[in-house]
């Protein structure tokens, strides 16, 4: 199997695309302007105490507050407030870390009225995103991760991932962490960093201890609240870092700040790999000409086909997600309708487990398989879905179908699930019910073409249209391309895009800025 990352840099989203053997099966998109990551640690203040749900609502500059419960307050807690408030105390001298004194755990069964009070600073870190109404998830339990260890402060064990079997390099791993760890810091192993030489783990503890003296520093320096301390890497760095792994062949990215960026990392953790990290330069889409556009909106809507006229039909509640499989136009197997079921059911197996991962789908999700006799046939149902999510980098637990049909699946959310609209707006009467003749659709797009010249002075720009318009500005041996070139310069590029509607088009200058050139009724 090989894995390929393409990474779309536009002017207000950025999107990764992960494809396997050339298929989609990840995909990430958020705006450039983001305020939130997982991750992110902040010096914040309690805003209100909730005794009845033993927690506190924490303002950390969010739309909502943020939702902070004791348990989440983490053993350590009270080792991390008197270290914050000695930090505190002296706006000029930082007291050093390794000082710091460790206090008894905190009380599981303790009260958050007690521990907390209004107004109180507290150092959080964000676990979870805001989710529709619910403002972001903290824990007081800070950790800072790296591609081969997670960095936890006030903690001074060692843990091992529990997916490394081998008992002689579990004790390999803990020993030399052990040796190389500074005082008053914990570790956990993390899978990947099985048979990796001491240097390469001693070089990214160095990285993570360096991460929380920033932070720290940052507190003691800062007085505004609440304020950003230590804030998560690029989203970009942050999905390679979990998902980067030796099959990569290549690495896609269409803007150079982002490429040098990605190849930095790529080099700090894989110096061997950094030449898969490539520059896109073409004039098509990135996603147009790695087939990922298509696939996105073939892949995500309400209803997924997959083999033979089979579909899934996918719901999202507040309360959970909701899969039904139906076997549509498809014919009956030489098996008979048994044998038609297992088919169809297998199939869905296959497309579901991908489209959890596409969609980065959490919660409980409840799927209506086709009913079936043979408990083999059920049974096999269920070990093909385990071993479809073993691909899955989420913990999840799957139960076996039960006597209705229904399979059960549990996986971590973290985000909300990835929601793409793939239907799109009338481009051409926008909501009028009457539209312009399509023909003269050229004659507006010269007419604008003319005013960006001559009027406006940008002599070289970038017109995506939808591939079938492109076809026609192209086509003859004096085409309508050449016609315009000819009248306006050969500054005039026409670029085929596939997320354009039929008459939809939009201007990029030459560093792929986009030239707003709407009229007035368009953007009504």
């Amino acid at each position: 199997m090989t894995s390929e990352v393409v990474i779309d840099v536009q002017q207000k989203e950025i999107s990764i695309a992960l494809l396997e053997d050339k298929s989609l099966v990840e995909y990430q998109t958020e705006p450039r302007s983001a305020s939130f990551s997982v991750g992110n640690i902040y010096i914040a203040k309690v805003r209100k105490l909730m005794a009845g749900l033993n927690a506190c609502f924490v303002d950390v500059g969010s739309e909502r507050d943020a939702f902070l419960h004791y348990l989440d307050l983490g053993n350590q807690f009270c080792s991390y407030e008197k270290y914050l408030k000695q930090v505190q105390s002296d706006r000029k001298k930082l007291y050093p870390f390794s000082k710091a004194q460790h206090l008894p755990d905190l009380k599981k069964d303790g009260s958050i009225a007690t521990t907390l009070q209004k107004d109180q600073e507290v150092l959080v870190q964000i676990v979870k995103e805001p989710i529709n109404t619910k403002g972001p998830r903290l824990s007081a339990e800070l950790s800072f991760a790296g591609r081969y260890l997670v960095l936890v402060p006030f903690n001074d064990k060692v843990s091992v991932s529990s997916k490394i079997k081998s008992g002689e390099e579990r004790a390999r791993l803990k020993q030399l962490i052990q040796s190389i760890k500074p005082r008053n810091f914990g570790v956990i192993v993390r899978t990947v960093a099985e048979g990796k030489r001491v240097a390469e783990l001693d070089t990214e503890l160095k990285i993570l201890v360096k991460r929380w003296d920033e932070a720290i520093a940052k507190v003691q320096r800062t007085t505004q609240r609440p304020q950003l301390v230590y804030e998560e890497e690029s989203r970009v760095v942050a999905l390679l870092r979990d998902l980067f792994n030796p099959s990569y062949e290549n690495i896609y990215v269409n803007d150079e700040a982002v490429f040098q960026e990605v190849k930095d990392y790529v080099t700090m953790i894989a110096p061997e790999k950094a030449g898969i990290v490539k520059l896109y330069t073409g004039n098509v889409p990135i996603f147009d000409n790695f087939n990922v556009t298509r696939q996105i909106k073939s892949s995500f809507g309400k209803t997924v086909n997959y083999k033979h006229g089979a579909y899934l039909i996918i719901e999202h509640t507040e309360a959970m997600h909701v899969v039904d499989v139906n076997s549509g136009t498809r014919t009956k197997a030489e098996k008979g309708q048994e044998g038609n079921a297992l088919e169809v059911n297998l199939g869905a197996a296959d497309e579901l487990a991908r489209q959890l991962r596409l969609r980065d789908m959490g919660g409980i999700i409840i799927v209506d398989f086709i009913d079936m006799n043979l408990a083999e046939d059920r049974q096999m149902l269920y070990e093909r879905m385990c071993k479809n999510m073993q691909k899955d980098r989420a913990r999840h637990n799957i139960l076996p179908l039960s006597k209705f049909g229904l399979m059960q699946i549990t996986r971590q959310r973290v985000r909300p699930a990835m929601d793409v609209n793939v239907d799109e707006d009338c481009p051409t009467c926008f909501g009028s019910g009457k539209i312009k003749s399509s023909i003269l659709f050229t004659d507006q797009l010269e007419r604008k073409i003319d005013n960006l010249v001559n009027k406006i002075g940008v002599r070289r720009f970038f017109l995506h249209v939808h591939p079938y318009v492109a076809a026609y500005i192209n086509q003859g041996i004096v085409s309508l391309k050449r016609k315009w070139q000819m009248k306006y310069g050969f500054g005039v590029h026409i670029v085929p895009s596939q997320k354009m509607g039929f008459l939809q088009y939009e201007f990029f200058d030459s560093k792929k800025q986009i030239i707003d050139m709407r009229e007035e009724i368009e953007t009504k």
